[in-house]
């Protein structure tokens, strides 16, 4: 076992003496650490002696005192100070307070060095570093025992808690949810006492740290390579976790999410190829209906979630999220447009928490598998209602209206009325009128920028402008014309499957809700 305070002072090379706490002289010492940082206590991992010349001691009674319960919060086992160094008058309030929490206060007699303190400390560790090497062997030993069956993180959550002799919880350091969908969820008293933790301030930020609630300690540290991702430990005996034995302990669980997070990568790419063919029609429902349970999804009704972001990267962990809060979702992304199928039971609550902020989501109305196209064509309205309104999330059918059409239906009409002509052309004449209008409009109707664009003749450019009002019997001068189609190239743009850039949903199909 570690050497205890009371051990250490009774060594007579030291000539350590006892300045208050001495209800805290059966502490146990797991490592000497020296500072005169100015926040001692964040370098704390639960067990130090903290040794300083006295740079790190307030002058004032408060900061003595709050100095005083920081490093005890933070686990620490005695404060030991050098004697004639740079340590300000050590005021009664302190002296109290050591004596209070306790945290037993040492005095270093001049001129011993702190490593002849922290030698006999780490001599006085060896049995225990034997200790420590089998625990870590142990923790490792059950990564490798983890099958490849869906309860294996649960399992290994069961055997490091059973090794640590404590409870252990991977939460959300955002939300404080569980991470992965098997675990245990947090205590309803251990989460409202951990949610001021997690807010932005300096304790939030450590990557290590111990925090004390009661007569109990807590161990918040993060898990390595998965953001966000951190570990609450709470011990059920003394002493403490060993801080190294920890660490390793949040390696393998690391590990392991790790291992979770590629297999739900391979499920990914299963998803995107499977959404591309129930889009394309390649899919029948009988083979819809097959498949959706193998992402998790229910066939009896689910949604199509339509995403868009500046910064299509922000998209690449949605569907990890979703998963981790319960919902399993198939997803096909394209640039910065990703289409998802999920449980209908997802809620817009949900959404906008595994979403990031500045993503707009268009979610259909509940389908099964004979109306998974439409469904697309309803979520991908229902985005395009929310960029031009500025909502985060619109549902189709609930949302606002979009310029005063308020479904598809209403928008399909519009651009089939308008730009129905055009389209028809361009198949046989295989033509770029369209690009060719868009890009006029967004040049505010100059020639000479929109030859330049498109890299045509400035005649080229009039002669397209010109089959345009041909085809579609409207007079190009007029600034009604211009706004109605600019108005339909706006509605054809949200309608458009991603993938098929120039097709017009249900003329083609030549039905309505194709």
């Amino acid at each position: 076992m570690a050497i205890t305070v009371a051990e250490l002072l009774a060594e007579p090379q030291l000539g350590l003496s006892l300045l208050a706490g001495s209800a805290g002289l059966d502490n146990r010492v797991t490592w000497a650490h020296t500072s005169d940082l100015p926040r001692l206590w964040e370098w704390v991992t639960g067990g130090e002696l903290m040794m300083t010349n006295g740079l790190s001691i307030p002058a004032d009674p408060e900061g003595q005192v709050a100095l005083a319960e920081a490093l005890v919060d933070a686990g620490a086992s005695a404060l030991a100070i050098g004697e004639q160094m740079h340590a300000p008058e050590l005021l009664p309030q302190f002296i109290e307070a050591c004596d209070r929490l306790p945290l037993p206060l040492i005095s270093i007699p001049y001129p011993l060095p702190f490593i002849a303190i922290a030698r006999s400390v780490a001599e006085s560790s060896l049995l225990e570093e034997s200790r420590r090497l089998r625990q870590t062997a142990r923790i490792y030993d059950l990564l490798r025992l983890a099958g490849p069956s869906e309860d294996n993180w649960l399992r290994l959550v069961q055997g490091l808690e059973a090794e640590l002799d404590a409870s252990l919880f991977v939460v959300d350091r955002r939300c404080l949810h569980a991470w992965h969908p098997g675990s245990r969820a947090l205590p309803p008293v251990l989460r409202q006492q951990l949610e001021p933790l997690t807010s932005k301030s300096p304790v939030a930020s450590k990557k290590f740290q111990w925090h004390r609630f009661g007569d109990r300690h807590l161990l918040m540290m993060d898990v390595p390579t998965h953001a966000n991702a951190l570990l609450v430990v709470l011990p059920k005996s003394e002493p403490h976790p060993d801080a190294v034995v920890l660490l390793h302990a949040a390696t393998v669980l690391g590990l392991e999410l790790s291992r979770t997070v590629l297999s739900l990568e391979n499920q990914r790419r299963l998803g995107a190829e499977f959404l591309l063919q129930a889009f394309d029609g390649r899919l029948g429902i009988a083979g819809i209906e097959s498949r959706l349970p193998e992402f998790g999804i229910p066939s009896r009704e689910f949604l199509i979630v339509s995403l868009s972001s500046d910064d299509g990267e922000q998209l690449a962990g949605v569907h990890v999220d979703l998963w981790r809060h319960g919902y399993p979702a198939a997803c096909q992304r394209r640039f910065n447009t990703m289409h998802l199928a999920v449980a209908a039971e997802c809620t817009d609550e949900l959404l906008r928490h595994a979403v990031p902020s500045d993503v707009r989501i268009g979610i259909s109305r509940p389908c099964t598998a004979a109306g998974v196209q439409r469904a697309l064509q309803e979520s991908m309205w229902a985005l395009g209602t929310a960029s031009s309104t500025g909502e985060r999330l619109v549902r189709y059918a609930e949302g606002p209206s979009w310029l005063g059409l308020t479904s598809f239906e209403e928008g399909n009409a519009l651009v089939q009325r308008l730009l129905g002509p055009i389209f028809a052309y361009e198949q046989g004449e295989n033509g770029d009128l369209i690009v060719t209008l868009k890009t006029f409009l967004d040049s505010q109707r100059s020639w000479q920028k929109t030859a330049a664009a498109l890299f045509a003749h400035r005649q080229t450019i009039i002669y397209r402008i010109r089959k345009i009002s041909e085809l579609t019997g409207l007079d190009m001068t007029e600034t009604s014309t211009l706004a109605q189609l600019w108005f339909a190239l706006q509605i054809h743009e949200a309608m458009e499957l991603h993938d098929h850039p120039r097709r017009l949903p249900a003329a083609e199909a030549g039905t309505p809700g194709r």
